[in-house]
């Protein structure tokens, strides 16, 4: 057999190293001999860390710099954070397998509080979302919501330093970097519905480089891509990113694919909230069908009002870049 090498293009960060090893095992596991290294990357987003992602051009900061790697030959695929990967995709690169999904929930994590719905009144939340913002302050407006940026680590010490009542993060990267001592309770979807994508991990690679594709085929989980295809479908036709306050969370029921989706302003008013179904093999038509429902029903009006009064970093996503 032909000695194999793939190298892995990753964020530096603690968590997308575990990602990134992750699929490297995996990888390991399904190909005896293959050689996989990785190849850490520091993209904008690990280094602009004192101003709020929607001031500085939103996710696409944590994947352009692993795309670049892609398109010239330094890395061989790049593993991203499915909430944190943009949908559009830059001509030559496409969305490869999709793993597993582990927890979508957000997570509360506090020192001294033992729920969302029990903080004080004025009590200070961190987070580093609009989506978590806009959420809280629909349910809670006597809270102070303030921006909080950094890995995992930094953000449960600064509420350890006592900067903050309670923060809020996604509950999968918590429980991959075994960081759940503080966590207080999950949010359920019902009460805090997640990002697109939250608690799973993509491949993104060449179009054209079928020895990669073959290779990293067997790590793809069908019903996992169902969900996040429908959740991408619904945000790529909101043209929305983590700039504006839009949620979606699939799940599979029986042979049918349910959806619901959210769209708020920053304070949590207006928030439109629509669900809908459809069958398993239509995942991205179920995603179109319920963000025109809730642009029918004045999501429009609220997505214009948020991006006329952002920053111009902050508009929406160019339409040069095409779906992979």
């Amino acid at each position: 057999m032909i000695h194999q090498t793939v190298r892995i293009g990753t964020r530096g960060s603690p968590l997308a190293l575990w990602q990134a090893r992750w699929v490297q095992s995996r990888l390991e596991q399904h190909h005896p001999g293959l050689e996989v290294t990785l190849v850490p990357i520091k993209t904008q987003g690990d280094k602009i860390l004192d101003v709020p992602l929607a001031r500085v051009g939103g996710k696409g900061l944590f994947v352009k710099e692993l795309e670049d790697a892609l398109l010239d030959g330094r890395a061989d695929l790049a593993v991203h954070s499915m909430k944190d990967m943009p949908t559009g995709l830059p001509t030559g690169l496409t969305l490869g397998p999709i793993l597993e999904r582990h927890d979508p929930r957000d997570a509360f994590l506090s020192l001294h509080h033992a729920a969302l719905d029990r903080l004080p009144e004025g009590a200070r939340v961190g987070s580093s979302s609009l989506r978590r913002q806009s959420q809280v302050l629909a349910r809670r407006p006597d809270l102070e919501v303030i921006s909080l940026r950094g890995n995992i680590g930094t953000r449960i010490a600064r509420l350890e330093a006592g900067d903050f009542d309670a923060i809020l993060l996604a509950a999968a990267g918590v429980q991959r970097m075994a960081l759940t001592a503080h966590v207080k309770e999950y949010l359920e979807p019902e009460r805090m519905l997640p990002a697109i994508g939250q608690g799973a991990v993509g491949i993104e690679l060449r179009q054209e480089d079928p020895r990669v594709a073959a290779l990293v085929a067997p790590l793809d989980h069908p019903p996992t891509r169902l969900r996040v295809l429908a959740e991408r479908a619904f945000l790529t036709t909101l043209e929305g990113g983590c700039q504006v306050p839009i949620a979606g969370h699939a799940v599979l029921d029986g042979d049918r694919l349910i959806l619901e989706g959210l769209v708020a302003g920053l304070a949590g008013r207006p928030l439109l909230r629509a669900c809908h179904s459809g069958p398993l093999g239509e995942p991205e038509a179920l995603g179109r069908q319920l963000a025109r429902q809730l642009l029918d029903r004045g999501a429009d009006r609220i997505l214009a009002e948020l991006y006329a009064a952002a920053p111009p970093s902050a508009s929406p996503p160019a339409v040069d870049r095409t779906a992979g």
